[in-house]
């Protein structure tokens, strides 16, 4: 985590050298870095450090796709069948990863780029204007909270293995970083400690949030995440209160058909749809869209590594499910959800919070479901959309439907986790199907400690 400040530690120390005999007309300040106090003066200072946390939050190895992609493989037994070069996805497929895996690297350091660029902004919130205030704070704690989400379940055991009071997480960093002290080495805060900092980002971020906010960050945002979040701990008291925030805000609906949930195939860029809660904004000058890298076909801008089986498919969608349609033939079978290289990354999308909803009041059973539709409404909202009938909502109904409706999303391994479903013949909550933490980062901080396994 801190070795990018070390290496400009070095680079500094280098350069002092170097000049220490020019003369003085020589000797300047280097400018390549900005002290906070100086470079975040004004609210607009701030604002737009704050569409750098979102630049951060959008990279290929964040909320690009790449870290749900590498999360999809780790799942897979038999829907994806690999043709690529890359190495560190090879060790992904494989379930054999390496604590010098690149991709893995990339994803850990992305993550905390993204949170120190969310410190940032909050360490500088006194600075912006009343009026935005609690929007600025919202939308960086939204980043921040996310993020220490999606890390703690790759980096860390899954709340439901073992103590999630014992088990170590992620370390959690609320501060700038702005040079390498005693205070940089920082150790792994627990699974527990990660989850409640997520939360406690989250839930304020929620409060603060407008209810809409362009493409940003908005409250229904953050309590999508906080659905997910709880659904993955096994609150699901909450994850269905969340939910339902979501889905009566009225601010979002079902598209007309499936893959008009995602951006369509050859279009020059992509859109929010009626269904995105939220989601990466891509276009043919900013963005990737790393989804697209190796679920794309060439033809559509990708490298065509990760090829779709036939066979699943038709295991899987039966009958008029239209969902079916949501694959085409580029020479070999490939998922249109990411077939447009400059198509938006969706996030959180709304048919996941009825699937959540759905499967918190079957769980729950309470007197009076959460939101006030049955689990059978709520199944049945999502699967008419698919051209099908439902008759019946029990939770394996439910779990599949999930599989079906989320597919390549980046659910798959997180949702065997929770369920504590075995991959194949590996058991759920083996070691490698945890991502270790990074060589680089163990070599940087002497605090930190490896995952078990590696």
């Amino acid at each position: 985590m801190k070795k990018t400040y070390i290496y400009k530690f070095l680079l500094a120390s280098s350069l002092l050298s170097v000049t220490s005999s020019c003369k003085k007309a020589l000797e300047i300040s280097p400018v390549d870095t900005i002290e906070q106090s100086k470079a975040l003066l004004t609210s607009k200072d701030v604002e737009v450090a704050l569409v750098g946390s979102y630049s951060a939050l959008g990279s290929r190895n964040l909320y690009g796709g790449r870290p749900f992609l590498m999360a999809d493989f780790l799942a897979n037994t038999n829907a994806i069948e690999w043709y690529g070069t890359y190495e560190e996805l090879t060790q992904t497929i494989n379930k054999s990863l390496l604590k010098t895996n690149t991709f893995v690297n990339n994803v850990w350091a992305a993550g905390y780029t993204a949170i120190n660029d969310a410190n940032n902004v909050l360490a500088a919130i006194a600075k912006v204007d009343a009026a935005k205030k609690d929007k600025v704070e919202g939308e960086a704690k939204f980043i921040r909270g996310s993020v220490y989400f999606d890390l703690v379940r790759l980096f860390g055991k899954a709340y439901n293995d073992g103590s999630p009071t014992t088990n170590l997480g992620v370390p959690i960093v609320l501060t700038p970083t702005t040079a390498v002290n005693d205070q940089s080495y920082v150790s792994r805060a627990t699974v527990a400690a990660v989850y409640a900092q997520a939360i406690a980002d989250l839930t304020d971020a929620e409060a603060k949030l407008p209810a809409t906010n362009g493409f940003f960050a908005t409250k229904s945002a953050a309590a999508g995440m906080l659905a997910r979040l709880y659904l993955q701990m096994g609150n699901y008291a909450a994850a269905g209160a969340a939910a339902n925030r979501v889905i009566t805000s009225g601010n979002y609906s079902l598209t007309s058909s499936y893959i008009a949930a995602f951006p369509t195939m050859g279009s020059s860029a992509g859109s929010n749809t009626t269904e995105d809660v939220f989601s990466i904004q891509v276009t043919t000058l900013t963005g990737f869209n790393g989804y697209n890298e190796f679920y794309g076909s060439s033809t559509y801008g990708g490298r065509g590594d990760a090829v779709i089986s036939q066979a699943w498919i038709d295991a899987n969608y039966v009958g008029t499910d239209d969902r079916v349609n949501a694959f085409y033939d580029d020479g070999d079978m490939y998922t249109s959800k990411f077939a447009n290289p400059y198509g938006n990354v969706s996030i959180i999308r709304l048919a996941e919070m009825y699937l959540i909803r759905a499967e918190c009041n079957v769980r729950l059973a309470p007197a009076a479901p959460i939101g006030g539709r049955t689990p059978l409404q709520d199944l049945a909202v999502v699967r008419s959309r698919a051209g099908l009938t439902t008759t019946s909502a029990t939770l394996a109904n439910i779990l599949n439907e999930r599989k079906l409706e989320l597919a390549f999303e980046g659910f798959a391994l997180h949702d065997a986790k929770r369920t504590q479903t075995n991959i194949g013949s590996i058991p759920w909550n083996a070691n490698n199907l945890v991502f270790p933490i990074p060589q680089v980062e163990l070599d940087a901080n002497k605090n930190l400690t490896q995952n078990p396994g590696y």
